[in-house]
């Protein structure tokens, strides 16, 4: 169990649902800002933002590796500049934004995608630092949001379990104490047949952390599927609208499907429970309506119990059928009126 800024993550606890607004704002602070209200509104417990520039992710070349040319990309015919410059959430948005957050009970952070970000963000007091999947090989930046000394998340999409320990290896000996490791498929969007949710109670094992899920998905299927298998957060990509457009829209989440994956969520946590066999203690009252065997005919001393005036019906007040063949043949040693739960009494 780990803690930020006082919530408490872990699986004794409700999963932590994070928001990512990513480029969905369109470049519009005002709608950023209509984003973390509609994710407090639908029960979100944290907004993350990503920091960076174009600049400080990847250079100003149109051509090559630069340029995507991937058929199924959302971005194809687009260069990575151009893309990053639409989608990149302005330094001096974060402030206005963190407020926001704070003011309607959520909290917030931020992705750093470069060690100068990391020395912005300090300024605005994280309380924790999350490492996307493409950056989790960026061993410098992860000592660098580690050596602050607040809880890091870590996307592990496309990672070898080899590339994970490295990260963790170099958060660990950087300093960092509190480690949540999000499974994660990095195509936009994932499907649920590459979501792999399996590997979370694995990855518990292995890298001794909490665990969750940075979902990529349509719907929320994925998410409860991963707190089943033991995730404690659950990270999803959030907008107002699909229909308004925006670099990451197609495969975010809408407010009522975000409020239904904290409701989801929620309830398949409650319903691990614990490994237990017979009735709980809600289910006394149904054990009534069980069946039982009953005295069917109004019968008297020295009858014969026979399937006519002994049957298996339900409430279950009488003796469990499994006795039935054992009855059958043996005589009554009283009268025995039609409703009477049949007891070893009425034959001993």
């Amino acid at each position: 169990m780990i803690e930020i800024d006082g919530r408490s993550i872990g699986v004794e606890h409700p999963p932590f649902i994070i928001a990512e607004m990513s480029g969905n704002h369109n470049q519009s602070l005002s709608r950023a800002i209509a984003i973390v209200e509609a994710a407090a509104e639908a029960g979100a417990h944290a907004l993350k933002l990503q920091t960076y520039t174009a600049d400080t992710i990847t250079l100003a070349v149109s051509e090559g590796a630069f340029f995507i040319n991937d058929e199924r990309s959302l971005w194809k015919g687009r260069n990575l500049h151009d893309l990053y410059q639409q989608a990149y959430t302005p330094w001096e948005w974060h402030a206005p934004i963190i407020q926001c957050a704070h003011e309607l009970g959520m909290l917030c952070f931020s992705t750093p995608f470069d060690e100068t970000a990391v020395d912005f963000l300090e300024d605005l007091n994280m309380p924790a630092y999350k490492i996307a999947s493409f950056e989790i090989v960026h061993l410098p930046l992860i000592r660098k949001a580690a050596a602050t000394g607040k809880p890091l998340i870590m996307s592990t999409g496309m990672a070898t379990s080899a590339e994970i320990d490295d990260a963790v290896r170099a958060a660990r000996e950087a300093g960092c104490r509190d480690l949540v490791l999000l499974k994660c498929t990095s195509t936009y969007p994932a499907t649920p047949e590459n979501s792999n949710v399996l590997t979370i109670p694995h990855m518990r094992v292995l890298f001794d952390c909490e665990v969750g899920l940075s979902d990529h998905t349509m719907g929320v299927g994925a998410a409860v599927a991963a707190v089943a298998h033991g995730a404690t957060v659950i990270e999803k990509h959030f907008t107002l609208r699909r229909a308004d457009g925006g670099v990451d829209s197609a495969f975010s989440l809408e407010p009522e499907e975000m409020r239904a994956l904290v409701v989801e969520t929620e309830r398949a946590w409650q319903s691990l429970g614990q490994v237990t066999y017979g009735p709980s203690n809600a289910e006394q009252t149904s054990m009534t309506f069980r069946r039982s065997l009953y005295i069917a005919e109004d019968i008297q001393a020295g009858d014969v119990l026979t399937p006519e005036n002994l049957r298996c019906v339900r409430p279950g007040m009488g003796l469990p059928p499994k006795y039935y063949d054992m009855l059958l043949g043996r005589r009554v040693n009283q009268d025995v009126s039609k409703g009477t739960p049949m007891s070893w009494g009425l034959v001993g």
